[in-house]
């Protein structure tokens, strides 16, 4: 014997059964569609990848090889220019310097000829003898260094005449 509890208690059941199937079913469907939409990102993350792997990597190592020869083109160009400008500096510097000893010179000069027009008379006569003073140094060293030649001359001679004659006194004897 079965009452209307009984039968209503199994359709309950039932009927809850069916609704945790269905529902079952719903969370299967939608773990289904997000399992395919995971798959369709990882399908088209994989297709990139692929693609980058055939085409996009050759590309990319073609624009590597290219910076790489530009920055040597860089480098090279730099290290000219820096030749260049070192080369440069180094012809400024000795322009400079030689402008510079010539200002000097120059400067001295013209201190030189403002001091001696400052000069009262008897300052610019003792000058004048000094100058004069210092060419006859000039003429008596001269002179002496030829004395110097002639005496060592003089003085091989001798020494040549000194020998003939010793020689000359040997062979008598």
């Amino acid at each position: 014997v079965v009452t209307r509890d009984n039968v209503e208690e199994s359709l309950k059941a039932i009927w809850q059964y069916v609704k945790d199937k269905e529902q079952l079913l719903e969370d299967l469907h939608s773990q289904i569609e997000e399992t395919r939409q995971r798959l369709s990102v990882k399908q088209s993350e994989r297709d990139y990848w692929l693609e980058y792997k055939n085409v996009g990597s050759k590309e990319q190592a073609n624009k590597i090889m290219n910076l790489e020869k530009d920055i040597k083109e860089v480098k090279d160009d730099l290290h000219k220019a820096a030749e260049h400008y070192r080369n440069a500096l180094e012809a400024v510097k000795e322009e400079n310097d030689r402008l510079v000893e010539r200002h000097v010179m120059l400067s001295k000069e013209q201190a030189l000829e403002n001091a001696v027009r400052y000069l009262d008379k008897r300052s610019v006569r003792e000058i004048e003898e000094n100058e004069w003073l210092k060419e006859e140094v000039k003429m008596y060293q001269k002179e002496i260094s030829d004395l110097k030649a002639s005496i060592q001359l003089l003085e091989e001679e001798n020494i040549g005449l000194v020998t003939k004659l010793v020689d000359g006194r040997l062979q008598n004897l």
